[in-house]
């Protein structure tokens, strides 16, 4: 035992005569989103992060991509039918015309107009599940 430590010791001192070097540590970032890191690893990086993902994208699911175009179609319609009618409503309190007071059907909406003291009152009533939205448009300023 004694030999040993007096080996270790005389290799300290030996060790101790000569000259050390060493050289600086660099980070670099492996993703280059964060700056600095190689474009190289970008597809690698992507590709196994889509690899690990578990979560579906609703977007590509069956009932996203199989809608039906009549039906597709009559939703557009119902909602350019909506968009003009409160454009009508806005602007018939504002200026540029009138609508007259009564009851609409547009798809499964139906919509009530009653004028008001306090402006004109709208009624919308969705006739499949029986949900309504009132609305009151102020008079004109």
């Amino acid at each position: 035992m004694k030999q040993i430590l007096t080996l270790a010791g005389l290799l300290a001192l030996l060790l101790a005569g000569q000259k050390v070097q060493a050289q600086d540590f660099v980070y670099e970032p492996k993703n280059p989103s964060f700056g600095g890191g190689n474009t190289f690893n970008y597809s690698w990086l992507l590709s196994s992060a889509q690899a690990q993902n578990t979560i579906a994208d609703p977007a590509t699911t069956a009932t996203a991509t199989t809608q039906d175009p009549l039906a597709s179609f009559t939703a557009n319609l119902n909602q350019q039918v909506l968009a003009q009618l409160s454009s009508r409503l806005i602007a018939s309190q504002f200026g540029q015309g009138a609508i007259k007071p009564g009851n609409y059907t547009v798809g499964n909406y139906q919509i009530q107009i009653t004028p008001g003291a306090a402006g004109i009152g709208v009624q919308v009533t969705d006739v499949s599940t029986g949900n309504q939205t009132t609305i009151t448009i102020p008079n004109g300023l």
